[in-house]
């Protein structure tokens, strides 16, 4: 997936339509994935970007705030309001490093691992709405970790 663009290049313009651009395709398609995710995921009482943060914390169950932001792609003002809500509702809890307290350590509670039984559950419900094989979705994810990666190379 190299992009090698000449710095003019002719474009028919059946490709400058708006169903056409693959920034909407992936923006559309994200949208998407959002809705599908909000009634699966309202059983077990998780919005997408909560579902994400929970991810983050069931691979590696004790992490800096900044360490959860920079996987998630996410700056603190958005975050900070996700994990209050997530303390809240007794899933993580959030304390001061004691070797530097400028950061903020996120660390489940014993409510929060329990939920990651539920995994399996929410991913296999995700793969029937999204319709595709676990393999499809393997190729669908490399080639969207290739544009990303090019995208971020590019500025």
């Amino acid at each position: 997936m190299k992009a090698h663009l000449a710095k003019t290049m002719e474009i028919p313009e059946e490709e400058k339509r708006l169903e056409n651009q693959l920034c909407f395709a992936v923006y559309s398609t994200a949208h998407a994935f959002t809705r599908a995710y909000k009634p699966i995921l309202d059983k077990v009482g998780l919005t997408y970007p909560q579902y994400l943060v929970m991810l983050a914390l069931w691979e590696k169950s004790e992490q800096a705030v900044k360490a959860i932001g920079e996987q998630l792609d996410l700056d603190s003002g958005t975050l900070s309001p996700l994990l209050k809500r997530l303390e809240q509702n007794g899933l993580i809890k959030r304390t001061r490093d004691s070797r530097d307290e400028r950061q903020v350590v996120v660390s489940l509670t014993d409510k929060g691992r329990a939920m990651r039984g539920e995994i399996d559950t929410i991913m296999t419900a995700i793969g029937q709405a999204a319709g595709c094989t676990l393999e499809e979705m393997k190729t669908i994810r490399g080639l969207l970790r290739g544009l990303r990666s090019n995208l971020t190379a590019a500025v």
